[in-house]
Order: structure tokens, then C-alpha cells, then sequence
């Protein structure tokens, strides 16, 4: 008889083998011509700016209660904890071991939204997780998993963004310069810029992909009073006191799109009348649910699988330049193996024990198994594509950039080792279920 740690095992594999295959879509594409670079990075901000707002929307405003809401408590005092800590154990290595900078956020930020949520279709069809929850609710406590999951994401995102860009290039007044240039961006965009449609509305350049389809004078309407409102907000930005300026730029951190769509999402699911009008049957007042919660929730299932393949594509970009040579940039084993280990082995050790021992001698974490098991893969796992943007963002040089791809590159092959944790958390979890 097949033992149920072999199954649970092997179930693993092949979740993990179906990630790894979905990122190899990607390259092959880029590799036959079929997406350039330049697509991938627009696709890239849609997923993030589009598309995983609406599945924030449609995930936390279906998933939250008023009755539910305390189990995302711990979700998001874990997900603060374990980045901060995560920050910490990278800047102690990278010191230690003389490491490049750009090795802290490869420490400090894992991939917590697409592969995660990838990984989760797959369990889900292997059915290793089946063993958390009743017979015949699998699919509901997947469905749970992956809100927990971003939930999480919201919190990694919020700190990724706000503090990993300095860390690339070691300057601590990164952030300052990046929010002088933003200012500056929003003055000349405020009083002038040059745009297709001028002050009358007439067309300035010829009609092409990016002309508006609302009438000129709709267009020249809108564009006045954007212009006035940015150009207010400059001047009171420049005259209010320096605290807060920094007030005002730390609130713009955290107002990103999957912010924003994760913000509506508590909103709507914390709101019984809204809750009902947004996810319940016609029969029991859901008017919005089969045509406006139907179309968030299908471009919003749209973000796992083509920010994966975007992934793919990077990678793609990576291997093409290190075979031609060309600004290859260095990669060093004692990062690929300090990062390795912090990500794949370290956490595990930490989340997986640390997990089990509050669920087994105390009251504070709700009894939900699948919340058990998503609370100690949160922190496991590759380093987050968002490193290269961040490289991006820091004006890092072509040398870096190209370390970071190369890393990430192997980062991704050496992926199915995840499957260790999702069989030790998963063990775990049984454990403190029974």
C-alpha cells in the first residue's frame, strides 16, 4: 500500500512541476517571436494594475464577512512580521557574507500572489489538500487559501514597494530623489505637456491606438480639470511643512492599484447590503453578480496564469543576453545559495513549527486548518519578479539588472524543492487538526 506521505509528496511534484512548465510557456513564446519584451512589461502592468485588483475585489469581498473577518487578522500580523523579518535576516547576510546589495530584497521579498496562487490550481487537481477540509469542500477551501494568499500579498506589496527600490543600489535617499522626480513628473504633466488633444479639443496628431474614443470635447474637459487638480495639489504639496510632505508621501505608497481594489474588496465584503447586491443569487438581491461581479471575476482570473507566463518571458530575456554575452553581469554561488537557503530551507524551519506550536498549545489562531497550512507557506518560496522592477525603478545599471535576471532565472528551475514545505506544512497542519 502507497504510503499518504509518498502521495502527498508527489502530489507536490507535480503541482510544482505544472508552475515550472507554465513559466517554460513563456519562454518558449518569447523564444518563437510570439511576445516581445516591450509586450510582456504592458502586460506586466496590467496584471498589476488591472487585473489583480478586480480578483482582490471579487476574492476579499466574497471570502470577508462580518463573521470571517477575524482570520485575516493573523494574516496580516504574520505577513509584517515575517517581511520584517525577512529584512533583517537579509541585511545581516548580505553583510556577512559580503554579498551584492541587490541580494536583500532577493531575500526579503518572495513571491507571495502568482505562484502561489498557480501552485494552489494544481494542488487542487492533485487534491492533495483535500485532507484539511471535509469531503466535498475542497474546493471551497481552496478558494479560501487563495484569499488568504492575497490578503498576504497586499501587505508585501505595500512594503516592497515603499522600501526595496533604495536597497538595489545601497542609497538610502533613493526614496526622496524618486519622490522629487514624481513631483516634478506631476508639475510638467500639470501645466506643460504636450498631448494629442489640445486645449480646444482638437486632435493635435494623427488618430492612432492611444486616441481617445469619448467626444473632444469630453476629452479637453477632462484634461483641463486633471491639469488643475494636479497643479492644486503641487502647490499645496510644496507649501504645506516638510512633516507633512512625508505624511503625504508615505498615504502614496500605499495608494497602488492592488491597494485601492483590495480596499473596495474589504469594503464590500464587511458590508451586508453590498455583500448581498455583489455575490448573491437575483432571487436573494445579488443584481450586480451575474454581470458585474461575473466580468471583475473573469479578467480578475486572468491575472495567475498571465503573470506567470510574463515570468516566463523575462526569463526568456535573461538567457537569450547570457548566451550572447552581453552585459552579463556576475552572479555569485554564495548568493545563489544564501538566498536559496533563507527562502527554501530557513523559513520552512521557522513558519512550519512556529504555526503548528500556536494552533496545538493556544487559543489564538481560528480553527481553520487551510488557514494552518496557508499561514506557514506564506513566507517559503522564490524571490518575488518584482526585484527587477525595483532595479528598474533605482536606475540601476544594465550589469545589475542582468545578475538579478540570471538569478532569478535559476531561482525558478530549482522551484519544485517548494514541494518539501507544502508536504511538511501540510503533515503539520494534520498534526494540529488531530
Amino acid at each position: 500500500m502507497v504510503s499518504p506521505l509518498l502521495i502527498s509528496f508527489l502530489g507536490a511534484i507535480q503541482a510544482s512541476l505544472s508552475v515550472l512548465l507554465t513559466i517554460g510557456y513563456g519562454v518558449i513564446a518569447a523564444q518563437f517571436g510570439l511576445v516581445t519584451t516591450e509586450a510582456a512589461e504592458e502586460v506586466s502592468h496590467l496584471c498589476v494594475n488591472v487585473l489583480l485588483p478586480c480578483l482582490l475585489i471579487t476574492k476579499l469581498g466574497s471570502e470577508l464577512h462580518l463573521d470571517t473577518v477575524v482570520n485575516y487578522v493573523p494574516i496580516i500580523i504574520w505577513a509584517f512580521i515575517f517581511t520584517l523579518s525577512s529584512i533583517a535576516i537579509g541585511k545581516a547576510t548580505v553583510a556577512f557574507f559580503r554579498l551584492p546589495k541587490w541580494a536583500l530584497p532577493a531575500i526579503a521579498f518572495n513571491n507571495t500572489e502568482s505562484l502561489p496562487l498557480l501552485l494552489l490550481q494544481s494542488l487542487e487537481t492533485t487534491g492533495v489538500l483535500a485532507s484539511l477540509v471535509g469531503a466535498g469542500q475542497t474546493s471551497d477551501g481552496i478558494e479560501r487559501a487563495r484569499t488568504y494568499f492575497l490578503a498576504c500579498s497586499v501587505v508585501n506589496n505595500t512594503i516592497t514597494f515603499s522600501q526595496g527600490a533604495k536597497w538595489i543600489t545601497g542609497e538610502q535617499d533613493e526614496q526622496d530623489d524618486s519622490t522629487d522626480s514624481e513631483s516634478q513628473q506631476f508639475q510638467e504633466n500639470g501645466q506643460g505637456c504636450h498631448s494629442p488633444v489640445d486645449e480646444n479639443g482638437d486632435d493635435s496628431d494623427d488618430p492612432n491606438e492611444r486616441t481617445s474614443l469619448l467626444p473632444r470635447k469630453v476629452v479637453s474637459w477632462k484634461r483641463r480639470i486633471k491639469n488643475k487638480l494636479i497643479s492644486q495639489f503641487q502647490s499645496y504639496f510644496q507649501a504645506s511643512p516638510k512633516p507633512v510632505q512625508t505624511i503625504l508621501t508615505a498615504i502614496g505608497t500605499f495608494a497602488s492599484p492592488p491597494f485601492i481594489g483590495a480596499t473596495i474588496g474589504i469594503i464590500i465584503g464587511l458590508t451586508p447590503p453590498l455583500h448581498r447586491l455583489f455575490f448573491n443569487d437575483m432571487d436573494e438581491g445579488g443584481y450586480f453578480n451575474a454581470w458585474l461581479t461575473s466580468s471583475l471575476k473573469n479578467i480578475g482570473e486572468l491575472f495567475v496564469s498571465l503573470q506567470v507566463i510574463v515570468v516566463g518571458v523575462k526569463l526568456s530575456l535573461s538567457l537569450r543576453r547570457m548566451k550572447e554575452g552581453e552585459e552579463a553581469g556576475t552572479l555569485s554561488l554564495s548568493t545563489v545559495l544564501s538566498v536559496t537557503f533563507v527562502r527554501f530551507i530557513l523559513w520552512p524551519a521557522i513558519s512550519i513549527p512556529l504555526i503548528w506550536a500556536l494552533v496545538a498549545y493556544t487559543d489564538i489562531l481560528p480553527n481553520d486548518p487551510m488557514l494552518w497550512w496557508a499561514l506557514m507557506m506564506m513566507p517559503i518560496g522564490p524571490t518575488a519578479m518584482k526585484v527587477l522592477a525595483l532595479a528598474d525603478i533605482s536606475g540601476a545599471d544594465q550589469k545589475i539588472r542582468m545578475s538579478i535576471a540570471k538569478f532569478l532565472t535559476v531561482s525558478y528551475i530549482i522551484t519544485p524543492i517548494v514541494s518539501f514545505a507544502v508536504v511538511g506544512a501540510l503533515e503539520a497542519a494534520k498534526a494540529a487538526k488531530e
